[in-house]
């Protein structure tokens, strides 16, 4: 498994965002205008993360349907990216924004495969056992047998 910095991921995530404020300041003050705020947006950041590996989980250190996910991942041969949210600072930012992209349910650990959401253990778990989640995984490049 590939565990990101939380400060890494973030701090990535906020040099981007803050180009993209400058550079908008900076167009808006060539116009004459105020300048625009970018705002942070947790969604946004959320996707943008989970789009960026084959298999990527949203998790809590201290969950153990979190560690039982993670490892059906490392057993299948899959080198899953985690983002624990505990450990990073706008890890319930995070987990607010997965609450909502799963309709309000408890939000740990979601699965992201190929930048789609599978969802949390449940959906895995129903993937796992009919057989999807292996085409799914060779699909998106993380599984090659």
């Amino acid at each position: 498994m590939r565990y990101h910095a939380a400060a890494e991921a973030w701090g990535q995530y906020m040099r981007a965002a803050a180009a993209a404020a400058a550079a908008a300041a900076a167009a808006a003050s060539r116009r004459g205008g105020m300048g625009a705020v970018v705002a942070y947006d947790p969604v946004e950041m959320v996707e943008r993360l989970a789009s960026e590996s084959a298999v990527v989980i949203f998790s809590v250190s201290s969950c153990c349907m979190c560690h039982a996910v993670k490892r059906l991942f490392c057993g299948m041969g899959v080198n899953p990216t985690v983002y624990e949210l505990d450990e990073d600072p706008r890890g319930r930012d995070m987990e607010r924004a997965l609450m909502r992209l799963l309709g309000g349910a408890p939000a740990v650990p979601v699965v992201f495969i190929g930048g789609k959401l599978v969802g949390a253990m449940d959906r895995v778990m129903a993937s796992h056992i009919s057989g999807t989640l292996v085409p799914l995984l060779k699909e998106a490049g993380a599984l090659w047998l």
